[in-house]
């Protein structure tokens, strides 16, 4: 039989991308819930519950709540597109690319949190390092994302769509200044950093891809560009969709470059001096849904990168 899936929030950005990449597969039988019980928590139990394996793309709040609608004795799986449980016991952070045993892991597991866009770049690029020495635990990074504006939600999506808006949205717009943004628990937890990061987002006026940024500086470091990228190669290279490339030769690095697909790139640049970390991805791809598709085709036994 066809496993049977549910989307909780599937209107949302993150759920609607979920369903484009599912809504073509035979391989899987989707549930959809009528708009008029998409919010009553009686009809969601019901289709949580008969679900193989549901996705949560739902505020904070709502997926917790989610999490109390499932029968405890039931069988569903879930993977949670929200920030909710990244950190939370029982629940396997999904990245299946950070080692053997994380894949396992995901196999396994009834309860999977998946990444957040900006935190799987960091990620991507520094828990290997960490993990093999190059960079220390309490190396105290500054780390830059530029991102589309689609990660921000329906809203932010209408106001940079609006023909009215103001002129100020054509500019890159810092934000997340008070140092304290979401998807630094997990960056911490995963990359085995010691000390908070500088994590500096800036949203920019293009609908979707995101770029990384993190300088190190080379007297600080166990290593230069060379013992870098042969970690980073080694560790990703049996990875489906992560790799490693050298920097453009234009010596411009565009942030939207993989927007719309769930590869991401990494690649290390910089000097003697200051080694430069750098990885591109899609936000809503290997930043949120496409992660979210390949965690489902990891614990449903599917080839990882179908529908992919």
């Amino acid at each position: 039989m066809k496993p049977k899936i549910y989307i909780d929030g599937k209107e949302g950005t993150t759920g609607l991308q979920i369903y484009e990449r599912l809504g073509e597969r035979d391989d899987i039988e989707l549930l959809l819930i009528d708009e008029a019980g998409r919010k009553d928590p009686g009809e969601r139990k019901k289709f949580l519950n008969a679900a193989d394996l549901a996705f949560f793309c739902l505020p904070d709040e709502a997926a917790r709540e989610a999490v109390s609608l499932i029968d405890k004795g039931g069988a569903v799986r879930v993977i949670d597109a929200s920030t909710a449980h990244r950190t939370a016991a029982g629940w396997v952070y999904g990245f299946p690319e950070l080692s053997a045993a994380r894949r396992r892991a995901i196999q396994s597991a009834r309860y999977v949190a998946n990444p957040g866009c900006h935190a799987t770049g960091v990620i991507a690029l520094l828990a290997p390092l960490t993990a093999a020495g190059l960079v220390p635990a309490d190396y105290p990074l500054a780390i830059t994302s530029l991102t589309g504006y689609s990660g921000a939600g329906k809203r932010a999506i209408a106001e940079y769509q609006a023909p009215d808006r103001p002129a100020e949205y054509a500019a890159p717009r810092l934000y997340g200044m008070a140092m304290a943004h979401k998807h630094i628990p997990e960056i911490i937890a995963e990359a085995g950093l010691a000390f908070t990061p500088a994590f500096t987002p800036v949203i920019c006026d293009y609908y979707s891809g995101m770029e990384i940024i993190i300088p190190l500086h080379r007297g600080f470091i166990r290593g230069g560009k060379t013992e870098i990228r042969a970690v980073l190669e080694k560790h990703y290279a049996n990875s489906v969709f992560i790799h490693l490339a050298e920097p453009p030769a234009s010596g411009y690095s565009p942030s939207n470059a993989y927007a719309g697909s769930n590869r991401m790139e990494l690649s290390v640049a910089g000097s003697e001096e200051i080694v430069l970390l750098t990885a591109r991805l899609d936000n809503l791809g290997k930043g949120a849904s496409g992660a979210a598709v390949q965690n489902m085709n990891i614990m449903l036994g599917f080839p990882e990168d179908r529908g992919l």
